[in-house]
């Protein structure tokens, strides 16, 4: 794996955060976000195996852009047997995808993009007289799915940012902007949309502990484009609802159950119980691709657990007691009883439940 460091990006610096670089004997590019802010570090990753390591310390994070990588990581993994028979291209896609589908649990982004690598393998394989048709099929579905994110992200900007008026409040947790994606993001993604409208909103955005991915990715990434930021540590959010500076509650999500229940960055739950009780909308912005259809509810969800470090150390040193017990799981669920609506490429859903879901899910043929 190589690296390539640059200074700090300007407004108008456009990294994507992950990329495919060269042909098919190419590779995958990315921002190694683990150094934001300080470093902006572009990093080209060249194996399998290091591409589930990249996927498991965070380096690419964000259920659209790990399912991005993911497909990508079947380029990888198929590299050099476009002379092969097509069956030996097929099984190499499918043990690609077992390794990397074994890199995180909770987004199923990263599960359907590898499902659709393997199904396309297949489907081609059967007609194919070569492994060199079987390769050019992946790269082509690849490069489909990537426009087809960029494609989501913009419909669910102009969907969502029908939801704000001039001058609102909009809090945020955790990251669900471009570097979550491969386009403008899912929750930012009404951000951006409304200033290039020239409509004027505050983003509030909630440090996100204990990796801070709304101080260091977040608020580093709408100072970038020019837009209004404020940053606040988790605790502080219940008393900046009180004091009427919120209007509405954006965020992403890494899993949504056929209910409606909502699986993102742990704290989202807390953020949806403060949003009701003050009486603000609470949204959240994924397109049908993060929609699992065999999650009846929230409870079938599964929740990674992250290391105890991430937890006790901080500020280049510890900040806990040596050999504490940690509960440090990165994820949560936020019951469909507290979300006001999910908006998806394909519109808004309000007030979800299953029947409502599952609507939208049969429209998009993944009933």
């Amino acid at each position: 794996m190589t690296t390539h460091t640059r200074p700090r990006a300007s407004r108008s610096t456009n990294e994507p955060a992950v990329t495919w670089s060269g042909g098919k004997e190419g590779h995958v590019r990315m921002i190694d976000q683990t150094l934001l802010p300080g470093e902006l570090r572009i990093i080209d990753v060249r194996t399998v195996d290091e591409l589930g390591a990249a996927i498991y310390r965070l380096a690419v994070r964000g259920a659209p852009a790990i399912g991005m990588a993911a497909a990508y990581g079947v380029l990888l993994g198929v590299q050099g047997l476009a002379g092969a028979p097509p069956a030996e291209v097929v099984a190499r896609a499918r043990e690609t995808a077992r390794v990397l589908g074994g890199a995180r649990p909770t987004a199923v982004n990263l599960f359907v993009m590898l499902e659709r690598m393997v199904a396309q393998a297949d489907s081609r394989a059967r007609t194919a007289t070569s492994g060199d048709e079987v390769v050019a099929a992946l790269f082509a579905l690849a490069e489909s799915i990537a426009a087809e994110i960029a494609d989501e992200c913009r419909r669910m900007g102009e969907i969502a940012v029908e939801l704000l008026s001039e001058g609102a409040g909009v809090l945020t947790h955790c990251n669900a902007g471009a570097l979550a994606t491969v386009g403008i993001g899912t929750a930012l993604a009404p951000i951006y949309v409304a200033a290039e409208r020239g409509m004027k909103v505050r983003v509030f955005a909630d440090e996100t502990r204990p990796l801070l991915q709304g101080a260091r990715l977040t608020a580093w990434e709408l100072m970038r484009a020019g837009i209004d930021v404020t940053l606040l540590t988790d605790n502080a959010a219940a008393s900046l609802m009180a004091s009427g500076e919120i209007d509405i509650v954006f965020v992403g999500a890494d899993r949504i159950a056929r209910n409606g229940d909502v699986c993102n960055k742990i704290g989202t739950y807390g953020v949806a119980v403060l949003a009701q009780e003050h009486g603000i909308p609470f949204y959240a912005i994924a397109p049908l691709s993060t929609f699992d259809p065999g999650a009846a509810t929230g409870a079938e969800i599964p929740i990674e657990k992250r290391l105890a470090n991430e937890v006790t150390h901080g500020l280049g040193g510890p900040i806990a007691p040596e050999g504490v017990s940690v509960y440090n799981p990165a994820f949560d669920v936020t019951p469909a009883a507290k979300v006001t609506g999910l908006v998806c490429e394909r519109g808004l859903i309000e007030a979800p439940t299953t029947e409502r879901v599952e609507t939208f899910l049969r429209r998009a043929g993944r009933l």
